[in-house]
């Protein structure tokens, strides 16, 4: 029970009106004179402060408070008796009443401290075990035994959290700072996730008044969801709730036993609930892993557990709670909400946000402000626009408040990517994307199929949402992609034009730093590059997907059976991602037909024969490279595919610039002589006759 709040005041014997605190203070005061009182007696000191009435009996003072004082709430939590309350306010004395220390000061000048032997022969049904380790006063660190020459001539002296308390001003404990960390989380819940918070304060509310809560685990891929439904459930209950990082766990006994002590110590006092966060608990971390698993199955205050997939954590027996992401119909209206009356002059921008990016209420919100305070002014576009004449003043009002609109999407657009991007930050390398459709050197046939995958992007949310066809199951709705081909031959070009295309972020993953020898490492890495992704629905360009895919091996041993498994699982989630996933590979020959299969698009990069390579050098040197006498004609004689032209083409323009000349046929002639003995091929005469 914590300490009630100061705000009314309530009339005490009758006559005085006070505040909780106030009358928590004289209760205090009132039990400190009846041990002092005691001690007085012992002491053979001759104390007059009860005989003259400044403190009225603890038990009169305490028979007017609508709430209970600190001193009993504490005693009644911790099942104190009379003996060890009596113990606890000693030291509590020492710290209030100077009184108190001038007593103890005369018998011993060195410690004026309270001592068990003190307590023994002063105060009435004294017993032995009052400073048992397993008892009240030690097991809940209400107050310490300091060094000493015996167990009864040691000083004591009490928590200074527990002084806070009894003096009506409840602390948090100075050791569990860094630990536990308070949790506020602001706004209201979509409906889906505030029945999942109902639930959970519904399931604890049952449970009041058993030894222990029941364990909570709320599982979903979405962090600040997860504590948003956990904020939401402790606050109905009257709960604070605190946050806390698996990797935060002590590992050492000792320590683990000290927290778990004072955390159920502050959550006694200060009602409050404790969310245990395990996304990044690695299980190859057997030290981390035990400790997690014994403060689950340890705590007995309200315990939540936070992980993106369900996962046994401990012994402990855990409610599971899936925590659903916001709908698409509740994120609209989380847009609507967030930008105010800006939304309704958009003019379908914020559906398009939806149908693209799956943010978290919080990352809404933070979208809109960051746009908000990007684009002043939009939603008052019939302000007179200064400079134009009184006649057209209204095509100009209006041309000004379209471009405003125009601004304010654009910027929310690249809010919600900036929003989405942090999970896959460390994952996979962001590329910058700078192709444009123009300098993509292509057959008809594949550049169409480039335009059909944008298409399919664009228009998804129509198909499966709108149309219908999203409800006859995920799979095979995810847009997936196969770009197959020789190196150099525009692949990783091909993504960059589409991200441009489709203004999305662009992702690179390695496949073969992903995939891993150990068994189910593979598919863990998967997963969280997905996981990750879903929020903006980035495109996802795998590199070396020969790393993972090949023909179907015959199952031999164990390896080759996982082997197909993680291929499946790529697969699996490649279908139900909402974004775009390209593979991109030099040997489509050793894919298996199966897997081709599940894939939408296959684009083949061919090699470029003679007219497309004249293309690509002509389009190889921007507009401010100096060039003189290049003949494109002899250029596209050279059999290389574009990457190598690139290489080529940068490699002379270094020579030319270090000799301050213009890029001239000899540089280009040097540079692929170059190239080409890095790639342990000859140049013919015949690549190069009339060079220079």
């Amino acid at each position: 029970m914590a300490c009630p709040a100061s705000d009314g005041n309530y009339r005490m014997n009758g006559t005085v009106t006070s505040t909780w605190e106030e009358a928590n203070q004289a209760c205090l005061m009132a039990a400190l004179a009846e041990v002092r009182s005691a001690l007085e007696r012992f002491f053979g000191h001759s104390g007059d402060s009860v005989a003259a009435g400044e403190e009225q009996p603890h038990d009169v003072v305490r028979a007017d408070m609508p709430a209970p004082p600190a001193i009993d709430v504490i005693s009644e939590t911790f099942g104190l008796s009379a003996f060890e309350r009596k113990i606890l306010l000693m030291c509590a004395g020492i710290e209030l009443d100077s009184r108190f220390r001038g007593l103890f000061a005369a018998q011993d000048q060195r410690h004026a401290l309270p001592t068990l032997s003190v307590a023994l022969a002063a105060f009435e049904g004294a017993h032995w075990s009052a400073l048992l380790p397993s008892h009240p006063l030690r097991h809940w660190h209400l107050i310490e035994l300091m060094a000493g020459d015996a167990l009864t001539t040691s000083p004591l002296r009490i928590d200074e959290c527990i002084l806070h308390y009894l003096a009506g001003i409840p602390s948090s404990d100075e050791r569990l700072r860094g630990i536990a960390e308070p949790l506020r989380v602001v706004g209201a819940l979509p409906a889906s996730q505030q029945a999942v918070a109902d639930e959970v304060a519904r399931t604890w509310a049952r449970a009041e008044g058993r030894a222990a809560w029941p364990g909570v685990q709320l599982c979903g891929g979405e962090t600040g969801s997860r504590r948003a439904v956990a904020a939401a459930a402790c606050r109905a209950l009257g709960l604070n709730l605190r946050l806390m990082s698996s990797a935060a766990v002590p590992h050492t006994p000792p320590e683990l036993e000290l927290f778990v002590h004072l955390w159920e110590r502050e959550a006694a006092l200060t009602p409050s609930g404790l969310l245990l966060e395990c996304d990044d608990l690695d299980p190859v971390d057997a030290a981390g892993e035990s400790s997690v698993k014994r403060l689950i199955d340890t705590l007995r205050s309200p315990l939540l557990i936070s992980l993106r997939e369900r996962r046994r954590t401990g012994e402990r027996s855990l409610l599971w709670f899936d925590v659903p992401r916001a709908a698409a119909p509740e994120q609209l209206e989380m847009w609507k909400e967030a930008l105010g009356s800006a939304a309704t002059t958009l003019n379908g921008t914020v559906e398009k946000l939806v149908s693209q990016f799956n943010l978290s209420p919080g990352d809404i919100q933070a979208a809109a402000t960051q746009a908000l305070d990007r684009s002043q002014g939009v939603g008052r576009g019939d302000a007179p626009v200064p400079g134009g004449r009184s006649g057209d003043s209204g095509a100009i009002t209006h041309a000004h408040a379209a471009a405003q609109r125009n601004e304010l999407s654009s910027v929310l657009w690249d809010a919600c990517r900036a929003q989405a991007r942090p999970r896959l930050e460390g994952l996979a390398q962001r590329l910058e994307p700078a192709a444009q459709w123009d300098e993509l050197v292509l057959p008809p046939r594949q550049k169409e199929l480039l335009g059909q995958i944008t298409l399919h992007v664009r228009q998804r949310a129509r198909v499966y949402d709108t149309w219908g066809f999203g409800s006859k199951g995920a799979r095979g709705l995810g847009i997936s992609a196969l770009f197959a081909g020789p190196s150099g031959t525009g692949k990783t070009m091909a993504g960059e034009v589409l991200a441009n295309e489709l203004r999305l972020d662009l992702y690179r993953i390695d496949l073969s730093q992903v995939v891993s020898k150990y068994i189910g490492e593979t598919e863990k890495n998967l997963r969280r590059v997905f996981d990750a992704a879903d929020d903006g629905a980035a495109i996802l360009l795998f590199d070396e997907a020969d790393a993972l895919f090949g023909k179907r091996s015959e199952v031999k041993d164990s390896h080759d059976r996982y082997a197909n498994i993680e291929v499946s699982y790529l697969l699996q989630r490649m279908e139900a991602y909402r974004g775009l996933a390209i593979l991109t590979t030099n040997r489509r020959e050793a894919l298996d037909p199966a897997f081709l299969r599940r894939i939408r698009f296959v684009v083949e990069f061919p090699f470029p024969d003679g007219v497309q390579r004249a293309e690509i050098w002509r389009g190889i040197f921007p507009a401010e490279t100096p060039t003189d006498g290049l003949r494109i004609d002899r250029l596209a004689r050279v059999n290389a595919a574009g990457g190598t032209i690139r290489n080529i083409a940068l490699g002379a323009a270094f020579l030319a610039a270090d000799r301050n000349e213009p890029v001239r046929m000899t540089h280009l002639l040097q540079a692929a002589r170059n190239e080409f003995a890095k790639l342990e091929r000859p140049l013919t005469d015949s690549e190069v006759a009339g060079w220079v």
